[in-house]
């Protein structure tokens, strides 16, 4: 797959839905179920503006890429003694 460079930084809701080939409404799922972590953050994606980066991110999940897993704390290292 070849991604062509369009020089747009940010991108609307609308725009995002378009440039990866999703409806408005099956890109608000895909934020919904991989990135918002409130009410509040998918009320406001209407005005958010996505950047490149954020595209690339949701088209690796349509693509079935999950982003890595947080790795979790290192368990501390007992004393010697």
């Amino acid at each position: 797959m070849t991604f062509t460079r369009s020089g747009k930084s940010h991108y609307t809701e609308i725009e995002a839905a378009h440039c990866l080939g999703l409806s408005l409404e099956d890109l608000r799922a895909l934020v919904r179920t991989h990135i918002a972590q409130t009410e509040e953050e998918m009320q406001n994606l209407a005005i958010t503006n996505l950047q490149a980066s954020d595209l690339l991110l949701l088209r690796l999940i349509t693509m079935g890429h999950q982003p890595p897993a947080r790795p979790a704390d290192p368990a501390p290292v007992p004393a010697a003694g």
